[in-house]
């Protein structure tokens, strides 16, 4: 297999793995809906972040540091088991809170804080970094050239921030949002008990080592 053709290989099975539901869609769909398109996109570039995180880390072998110290693995599985269940717990405290959205408002003044909760919410999953690096370690390579190293973050970055930024606009188009308004607490109780469940599924899983 050429390096091109790895390369677009890599990229079509990140994406099919981005558009699996997980907590990064919930996040991502959450704030499109509840808070605005730009949290929502800002959200999104956070994701995009993430990922350029994680394929560094699979590039540079660190995967498998994961994969073969099983301490190590368990505590970031933990670790992020109960960050995604303290971010459930903050959605549905505020799920009773009514929102004020000012459709005047060209850039959100959380859209810092929407990045960091898309760029966290991503890195809060080792398991994630587990399958980048199995992707990379099946398709990439043994030796890549130099072009790999400088077209693969980017290209990863506009698929990750991509996909998340089709799901921000969708669900921050009128009708979502005005469905939202209605439901809203019973919509934040459900993407709470999702980003919870998944956590939790974190933690009871994370004596299993692998994907």
């Amino acid at each position: 297999m050429s390096a091109s053709t790895a390369i677009i290989a890599i990229l079509a099975a990140l994406l099919v793995g981005a558009m699996s539901p997980g907590p990064s869609f919930v996040i991502v769909a959450r704030n499109a809906i509840g808070l605005s398109r730009g949290d929502g996109l800002a959200t999104a570039i956070g994701m995009g972040v993430g990922g350029v995180f994680f394929s560094g880390i699979a590039l540079l072998g660190l995967y498998t540091l994961l994969a073969s110290v099983e301490w190590l693995y368990v505590g970031l599985k933990v670790a992020g088991g109960l960050y995604l269940i303290y971010l459930a717990s903050k959605i549905w405290r505020g799920a009773a809170k009514p929102l004020a959205f000012d459709t005047t408002q060209a850039v959100p003044a959380n859209a810092r804080k929407s990045f960091w909760i898309g760029l966290s919410t991503q890195l809060s999953n080792p398991k994630t970094a587990v399958y980048y690096g199995s992707i990379f370690a099946a398709l990439l390579p043994q030796h890549p050239p130099l072009w790999c190293y400088f077209a693969l973050p980017p290209a990863i970055f506009a698929i990750e921030a991509g996909w998340y930024t089709v799901v921000a606009l969708c669900f921050s188009s009128k009708r979502p949002r005005e469905i939202y308004l209605q439901w809203k607490a019973w919509v934040d109780r459900v993407a709470a008990s999702a980003v919870a469940a998944l956590g939790l599924r974190l933690i009871l899983t994370a004596h299993k080592v692998g994907i």
